[in-house]
């Protein structure tokens, strides 16, 4: 099987890295044209033992690659490249042994499942109608009793997993970093070491950690096509977090150990960059680098029907390279989601005009970006733990809740600036925002909130230290923050866990911790069961109500409508069947305050659907008036039939 790479320069075809046949397997490498030596080692296992053959590569100057043909039916052994830098899998292995260091030879057909042919993408028309619900495979699975197959691929095609989210209503997972990666350490499955996968070695192999025998090449490949083929079913689609900006290593890099310093970038100093804030960064603008993406997004939407992507550190990506992406990523299917973190971690050896920076997006057309300006206004600074925002009642933050609201784009009701962190809008659609609160990075939603509102923090990040009392404010303030998520018409995004009251014991960076850090209490679904009930009957109400997701900025200015509201309050109207939507007038009202709050509406008569954490569509209770009391720390929406 081939993976197809195009030197940008030259226009040569590069096939890198194994052609295997039942007669012959050849073997391409990418590598310096005055390497001193290539060589090409063959071996029984994945790990250990002595090579079977070690075959000397000749450079071919016109395809600018290395070559080897090696007689015989190589299916089933293992391969390293050595370009003399140490012995790698290469930079594009799509099946290796234990740990990765050695390819595997395989004929992918023979990994498929049953009926992978007949697999078809769940439909989704705009980025808009996406609830996406982020997730980490042993987060998810790894404490539910009745797992079979807990901290597994595996595990999501399980009933129970199937049905908890089918029945919550999110139609899009985002896993975390599923490739093949460094840091844990597969030989050694009962160490119960975590990681979330940032720590890029195979990009395109799935992690053998997750599935049920890393030893064995073929079971990784087919369990991760069996977990998609399983949410596929269930209409939910695939996206996969991807961290092109670094490696794990420098020197443990397959990058650098095929083409020294070729893919990384340096500062002027001749040091290398480190944008990532791992250590280094890749040169996305290098033809080879470019392509290496390219074509890993296209591999694993075609060979593993991944049907999206999220970009990790967007930023330290070039814009070419990112529109390219999304060029290709539409001859598959025009409907493959992009969107990323933009901005980087540190300074990057590069323009920042140039750069996929959450300012440039209307650089970037169909690609999305997630909204800081309304996480921090929601919950307080990412610097600053400690310090909250508009959900611990401090005033002033209504203006990044409204940013939020309209979905990045201009609006004329929005003060740009009192918007934290940018001063002119970036998106040019509201679908190139991503709405959120809390994601797997930084604090979930429970811990900020007992970190950073005064009345919570006594019980010093400790859930089960929280009084009745302060439990009943907890969940108001949370029900509040994923309504103004999930009524904005940016794309709406969820950790995985919130829908429980997921915490993580205080912890700001669980990158490392252990599973009782990071394992999600599924005790709590039937400890608050009014908490899962409003998350599933807010994602409802989105889905059923075009206007909360217009998808075009246009209708958005033209449909909604900031309402006058006191301090501590964030109101709008979606006005005029806003989205060929059945109800008239759609009225949102926030409030943060603790206390009940008078809130001016226009005059009507109105049905209220939304009221003191609880949500009915079907409600028949009536509300008239100019002025309209929303209890303290709650969301009221009602609307005009």
């Amino acid at each position: 099987m081939l993976a197809l790479m195009t030197n940008l320069v030259s226009g040569q075809t590069f096939f890198n890295e194994v052609e295997c046949g039942p007669e012959a397997t050849v073997f391409n490498l990418f590598a310096p044209a005055n390497a001193k030596s290539v060589k090409v080692r063959i071996y029984q296992n994945g790990v250990k033992g002595k090579a079977l053959k070690t075959v000397k590569m000749t450079y071919n100057a016109d395809t600018k690659k290395w070559t080897a043909t090696v007689k015989g039916d190589l299916r089933g052994k293992f391969y390293t490249f050595d370009a003399g830098h140490g012995e790698c899998a290469g930079v594009f292995a799509k099946a290796v042994g234990v740990n990765g260091r050695r390819g595997a030879i395989l004929n992918m057909l023979e990994c498929d499942p049953d009926d992978w042919c007949c697999d078809q993408r769940p439909v989704t028309k705009t980025p808009a109608d996406l609830v996406i619900y982020e997730l980490h495979h042993r987060d998810f699975s790894i404490a539910r009793p009745d797992a079979k197959y807990p901290g597994k691929f595996l595990a999501l095609t399980e009933p129970w997993a199937i049905q908890h989210l089918t029945d919550l209503g999110v139609n899009a997972v985002h896993i975390l970093p599923s490739f093949d990666y460094a840091s844990v350490d597969e030989t050694r499955p009962g160490d119960n070491k975590y990681n979330w996968g940032y720590d890029p070695l195979n990009y395109n192999v799935p992690e053998g950690s997750y599935s049920t025998d890393p030893y064995d090449p073929k079971a990784r490949v087919r369990e991760f096509k069996q977990m998609v083929q399983a949410l596929h079913k269930a209409g939910i689609r695939v996206i996969l977090d991807v961290v092109y900006n670094h490696t794990y290593s420098i020197e443990g890099s397959n990058f650098q150990k095929t083409y020294p310093d070729y893919y990384f970038r340096k500062t002027a100093d001749g040091k290398y960059s480190n944008g990532s804030g791992c250590g280094n960064e890749t040169a996305s603008e290098q033809p080879m680098m470019r392509q290496f993406i390219i074509e890993s997004v296209k591999y694993w939407a075609n060979e593993y029907r991944v049907d999206g992507f999220r970009f990790d550190l967007m930023g330290c990506h070039d814009i070419e390279t990112m529109n390219a992406v999304r060029a290709e990523l539409d001859k598959i299917d025009p409907n493959l989601f992009v969107y990323g973190e933009g901005w980087s971690a540190g300074s990057c050896a590069y323009p920042q005009e140039q750069l996929g920076m959450k300012a440039n997006i209307a650089k970037m057309p169909r690609i999305a970006a997630f909204s800081d300006e309304m996480r921090d206004g929601l919950r307080g600074p990412f610097s600053d733990d400690t310090k909250g925002a508009f959900l611990a009642g401090i005033p002033g933050e209504e203006e990044n809740i409204k940013f939020g609201i309209a979905g990045g784009i201009s609006h004329p009701q929005v003060d740009m600036s009192k918007v934290n962190y940018s001063k002119t809008p970036w998106a040019d659609e509201p679908t190139q925002m991503i709405a959120y609160v809390s994601c797997h990075d930084d604090m979930c939603l429970v811990d900020r909130l007992m970190a950073s509102v005064p009345s919570l923090k006594g019980a010093q990040g400790k859930f089960s230290a929280l009084s009745t009392e302060q439990k009943d404010e907890l969940i108001r303030l949370d029900l509040l923050a994923q309504t103004a998520v999930f009524t904005s018409q940016g794309v709406p995004f969820m950790l995985s866990g919130e829908e429980m009251l997921r915490d993580k014991k205080g912890v700001h960076n669980s990158f490392e911790s252990p599973d009782s850090i990071n394992h999600l209490d599924w005790d709590r679904l039937k400890e608050y069961p009014q908490v899962y009930q409003y998350y599933k009957s807010l994602i409802q109400l989105r889905r059923n109500h075009p206007a909360f997701r217009l998808g075009d900025a246009h209708l958005v200015r033209k449909h909604l409508e900031f309402l006058d509201a006191p301090a501590g309050v964030v109101a709008f109207r979606l006005k005029n069947y806003a989205g060929r939507d059945d109800w008239r007038n759609i009225v949102v009202i926030l409030n943060a305050n603790k206390e009940k709050t008078m809130v001016p509406v226009p005059k009507g008569m109105y049905t209220v659907v939304c009221k003191d954490g609880e949500i009915d569509e079907q409600s028949t209770s009536k509300t008239f008036g100019r002025k309209i009391p929303v209890s303290g720390q709650s969301a009221l929406i009602m609307y005009e039939p």
